[in-house]
């Protein structure tokens, strides 16, 4: 039955018994005056789940007028399902609950957001819940949800998950991170521990161990084998894009009308900037070499080692991917996913449109754009690198004749680089083999991301500035480059000042030799005049004059 039509009523109730200490209710003589008993409300709710009768009644009020204004929010409540049997019974579900309760009755319009929702109607949604149903109403890139998905379930739920919503505090969003912060610092902690105790149980001698150091050996590796193995420590960034996912799912309540306040905005963290990119110098070099500790997560290759990596990487079939990411910038998705079709050689000048990418979700590969319109752009191609592409595509067509011809498929998926049979290349294929060739060439160590960074390099040292790097690079803003790049150009406007002082030639002595006789002149009075010298003898009388006055 629509819940407009159920009846309520207000009457009044005594404690007033018979003989048979009963009690009397409505027979009760005495309800006639007004002074005797007190108001009640009755309200008929919605069956339950088993469709049995409940009633709503509650008692003490002190006036018909207060009991009214109860009787008309309850029964705006129940005007909200209309004849929808399943939030009639949600409705009638939160109103018993609430009369065994004795609790407040909530303002209609309240009770109307949450049934708009589908959250619980009691306000106890916890925040484990409310981001069960963020997610299953999100719409985005499917990396992005999988990164969403990740923090929700790693940190957000097992941290705060059982928290009531509309009760999430700044101090308990506060304490989650400091946790994460601590725990981060004992993986750290033990990852350390790790490596010493790994060096400790190695023999760096050469020759075999004698018996006394291979007994220490084998007591070493037993306290190896019981440690934890390596752990990833979640650092600053890592933490600022938990926050991110966890404002983004507040903003969302907070616009649905759930709760007023987001407390992961107010949460302080410290800062989080952007790494900085390093020049791998001969320095640096030396130092990664004896300690094994990379300067910065940024690093990025001179012109001549990134010279020696692709001498190193021609042998390789993914030669052209390295050479075209070195050069012209691409990212390791953007590369993956390139098609011939927007490939154009024969143009002036020639190009390459970035319209596709592959990225990994989890470990499948998918075919996505591009995830800002700045990075969907045309790239220019120099001469060198057409004649890479070239030549790559003339070895991948031979690939392709010479498995048709042995009787093996080829999936025409039209991409530049693609497996032995035409299929997706798998982004992390890319990424191991060019971490194999970087150890077969014994150079300072870089992340595939890091020779895309060097295209920045390149750009400097062709006479470039930030702008023309963030142009390259199809940044959305010049900030971002300029974070990351500054300390670059920098250092590679000071190798460039050398260079060019340098470029200088000049024949003089070193400076650690000594000046010959006479290389210094003499002064004073006295000194010598150089042949030829037009000096007035008065003059230099005179200031020798004055000189022994003033001493």
């Amino acid at each position: 039955m629509p819940s407009a039509r159920r009846a309520g009523s207000i009457y009044r109730r005594c404690e007033c018994r018979g003989e048979d200490g009963k009690l009397l209710g409505a027979s009760c003589p005495k309800l006639k005056r007004k002074s005797h008993g007190t108001v009640a409300v009755r309200q008929e709710l919605p069956p339950d789940a088993a469709g049995k009768r409940r009633t709503w009644r509650r008692t003490g009020y002190g006036s018909v007028a207060e009991a009214q204004g109860d009787l008309s929010r309850l029964q705006a409540i129940l005007d909200l399902p209309g004849d929808d049997p399943a939030e009639q019974q949600r409705v009638g579900d939160l109103l018993a609950d609430i009369a065994r309760r004795r609790a407040d009755i909530p303002q209609a319009a309240e009770v109307q957001r949450r049934l708009g929702v589908g959250i619980p109607l009691d306000g106890t949604t916890t925040v484990g819940e409310w981001l069960d149903r963020w997610m299953a109403g999100k719409k985005t890139r499917s990396t992005t949800l999988a990164g969403y998905r990740s923090h929700i379930r790693v940190h957000l739920k097992p941290r705060i998950g059982h928290l009531r919503l509309d009760r999430l505090s700044v101090g308990h969003v506060q304490e989650m991170f400091d946790a994460i912060a601590d725990e981060s610092d004992v993986i750290r902690a033990e990852n350390q521990a790790r490596r010493e105790q790994e060096a400790r149980a190695k023999w760096t001698m050469p020759g075999r161990p004698p018996a006394a150091a291979r007994e220490r050996l084998a007591a070493e590796r037993e306290k190896l084998a019981a440690m934890k193995p390596y752990r990833k420590a979640n650092g600053p960034a890592t933490r600022h894009a938990i926050r991110r996912t966890l404002r983004t799912a507040l903003n969302k309540a907070i616009a649905e009308q759930l709760i007023t306040f987001n407390a992961a905005k107010h949460v302080e963290l410290g800062s989080s900037a952007r790494p900085k990119g390093l020049l791998w110098t001969a320095e640096r070099i030396s130092r990664w070499r004896d300690t094994g500790v990379v300067p910065s997560p940024v690093m990025v290759w001179s012109p001549e080692q990134l010279g020696a990596f692709l001498d190193a990487a021609e042998e390789y079939p993914l030669y052209a991917f390295f050479h075209l990411v070195a050069h012209h910038g691409l990212r390791r998705g953007e590369g993956v996913g390139a098609d011939w079709a927007h490939v154009h050689l024969d143009v002036d000048p020639p190009r390459i449109d970035v319209l596709t990418e592959i990225v990994v979700d989890g470990w499948t590969p998918i075919e996505t754009q591009p995830k800002t319109d700045s990075s969907m752009a045309s790239v220019m191609l120099d001469r060198e690198t057409v004649a890479v592409l070239r030549e790559h595509r003339a070895r991948q067509e031979a690939a392709r004749a010479a498995r048709l011809a042995a009787g093996q498929t080829w999936v025409d998926t039209g991409k530049v680089f693609a497996a032995e049979d035409g299929s997706w290349l798998h982004p992390d294929i890319v990424s191991k083999e060019f971490k194999r060739i970087v150890a077969a060439a014994d150079l300072p160590p870089i992340n595939l991301r890091d020779l895309r960074h060097g295209a920045a390099a390149l750009v400097k040292a062709a006479g470039g500035d930030i702008d023309d790097a963030s142009k390259k690079l199809r940044h959305s803003t010049i900030v971002l480059t300029a974070d990351t790049y500054m300390s670059l150009f920098q250092e590679y406007e000071q190798d460039l000042t050398e260079r060019a002082a340098a470029a200088v030639p000049r024949a003089r002595r070193g400076r650690g030799t000594a000046p010959g006789a006479g290389a210094v002149p003499h002064q004073g009075p006295g000194a010598p005049q150089p042949a030829g010298a037009d000096a007035d003898d008065t003059t230099v009388r005179a200031s020798t004059d004055m000189g022994e006055s003033s001493a």
